[in-house]
């Protein structure tokens, strides 16, 4: 992780000069808030969060590199993560991470090195549990064990989806797509934000930055005003008959864990 990328935070209340607008929770409280893990015996989310710890994270900080070897499981708890493609000096985004979730895994289970690079685009906070205790957990715990695997699994079906509007839709859907899903989650008549850069968008949308532009700049004969990075939508029905979001595309894909069997 990046020098003096992030500070602890203590467990308890925020540390003097801490830009949050509410108090830090501890690493223990961090885990027992996160609803995937509430099946999980309170001694080991204790366990857990006895060799773990709270940090926050300013933006732009890099949390790991490709090719690094996992120290810690990390769980994001607030902000946004972005996992970015290297090689060489070139940078692609294969996925923004909200919270709450667990960052790439599969790496920590396996011991193997991280197949992306990890930087912070929204302040984030992060629970970081040492990676032997957290195989350990895994290993030991029936309950913790189903709720990381519903994760995984949650993360296996978003790349599917990713994959799917990659190869089964046009740029131009692609992006109508995109945008209608920002202006759906959005109150009617507000002007939405676009939730990242534009580079990151074109990246995830699997074209050039160029490109993207191109076709945002398209999308007002749908009824899209677009000025810099904010989004109006004077008139949604253009947009709404022109694209059609598929659930087995663009649903939303919540982290379930596994129920145990019950004998």
């Amino acid at each position: 992780m990046e020098a003096n990328a992030f500070t602890e935070a203590p467990d308890g209340p925020s540390a003097a000069g801490s830009t949050a607008n509410f108090p830090l929770p501890s690493a223990r409280s961090a885990l027992g808030g996160t609803p995937w893990l509430d099946r999980v015996p309170a001694a080991t989310l204790d366990r857990l969060a006895d060799l773990a710890v709270l940090h926050r994270v300013p933006s732009g900080s890099t949390l790991f590199e490709q090719a690094e070897i996992p120290s810690f499981a990390q769980l994001l708890v607030s902000g946004s993560v972005a996992l970015l493609g290297v090689s060489g000096t070139a940078e692609t985004l294969i996925e923004l991470v909200r919270p709450i979730d667990l960052l790439l895994p599969a790496a920590v289970l396996n011991r193997q090195p991280f197949l992306a690079r990890a930087r912070v685009l929204e302040e984030a906070h992060l629970v970081l549990i040492q990676a032997e205790v957290f195989r350990d957990a895994l290993a030991t715990d029936h309950a913790l064990c189903l709720a990381v695997l519903g994760c995984l699994a949650t993360q296996f079906r978003r790349q599917i989806k990713l994959a799917k509007t990659l190869k089964l839709r046009s740029a131009e859907e692609r992006v109508g797509c995109y945008l209608l899903g920002l202006v759906q989650e959005a109150a009617p008549g507000v002007p939405v934000r676009l939730p990242m850069e534009k580079r990151f968008i074109a990246w995830q949308l699997g074209m050039a930055r160029e490109t993207f532009s191109r076709v945002l700049t398209g999308m007002e004969r749908y009824g899209l005003h677009i000025s810099g990075d904010v989004v109006e939508v004077p008139d949604a029905p253009p947009l709404r008959a022109r694209f059609r979001l598929d659930p087995q595309i663009d649903g939303p894909e919540p982290i379930l864990p596994f129920s145990p069997r019950r004998y």
